[in-house]
């Protein structure tokens, strides 16, 4: 599949879709929520895009810009394509995979992963732009294990994870936002199909997945999601179901094996 057959257009993830939410508070705060995503992803997908400054620490050219349109203006992570590294093992546009993850969060009915579009017109070409999170960047997935009030959030990403084949889930992935949400970012090193997983978040093996994220995944299975399509090679996404399938089955989270390396470098 070739870059300009995978890139959507630039509103391409604006419109959101489901049934009419019924008129009471829990409703009112569904369609709300709803319409905030909505509204991010307009931006995200149309606004004028800002170079604010190269994010250090990162292996790609990773950029904090501004997107702007009209009286709406949020920060954002801009991946250009041209700021990647080739990778033996993965193949070219790595920001694909990026917004690949959004969309598996979103079919999976799980917050994990910030907002993120593809926009063919960034200040350096193509590459994924996602809303920037406001964190408390001295918190990562070591320090808030040690808190069990954080567990469920940090079970759902490594059931994320085992979804989307991450081959990087460093504990700096996992932020805490101000608002006291965790967040799963950098995923750009997902969807394989090729077993690749490489991650911090062995805590959990051998326990049983939670039967709420065992029912989502079980869904998931039935088939690949439309919203997959254009990011990912037709093999990919195969595989994204195989894997959920496969987690719906053994409904446990696995211990780290002796055949291959199982956790990624440098782990923070």
């Amino acid at each position: 599949m070739s870059e300009d057959e995978r890139a959507p257009a630039p509103n391409a993830l604006t419109t959101p879709t489901g049934a009419a939410a019924p008129d009471d508070g829990a409703g009112r705060e569904r369609r709300d929520g709803a319409q905030a995503q909505a509204d991010v992803l307009t931006v995200l997908s149309c606004g004028d895009v800002e170079m604010e400054g190269r994010m250090p620490w990162s292996s790609n050219a990773t950029f904090l810009v501004t997107v702007t349109l009209g009286d709406h203006s949020l920060p954002a992570v801009y991946k250009p394509h041209r700021g990647e590294r080739p990778l033996w093992d993965f193949p070219d546009g790595l920001y694909h995979r990026e917004a690949a993850a959004y969309q598996l969060s979103v079919a999976l009915g799980w917050e994990l992963v910030p907002e993120t579009v593809v926009r063919p017109d960034g200040p350096l070409g193509i590459g994924s732009v996602q809303r920037f999170v406001a964190a408390d960047f001295s918190e990562h997935y070591f320090t808030l294990l040690e808190h069990e009030r954080h567990h469920d959030a940090l079970r759902a990403i490594a059931t994320f994870d085992l979804i989307a084949n991450n081959a990087d889930r460093k504990s700096g992935h996992c932020l805490l936002g101000e608002d006291g949400h965790i967040w799963a970012i950098d995923n750009a090193l997902c969807f394989h199909s090729h077993p690749k997983l490489r991650t911090v978040i062995w805590d959990f093996g051998d326990e049983p997945i939670p039967d709420h994220l065992v029912a989502d995944v079980a869904r998931l299975a039935q088939g690949v999601p439309d919203e997959l399509r254009p990011f990912l090679m037709d093999e990919e996404c195969e595989a994204v179901v195989h894997r959920a399938g496969a987690v719906a089955r053994h409904r446990r989270f696995p211990s780290p094996g002796p055949e291959r390396r199982a956790y990624p470098w440098p782990l923070v």
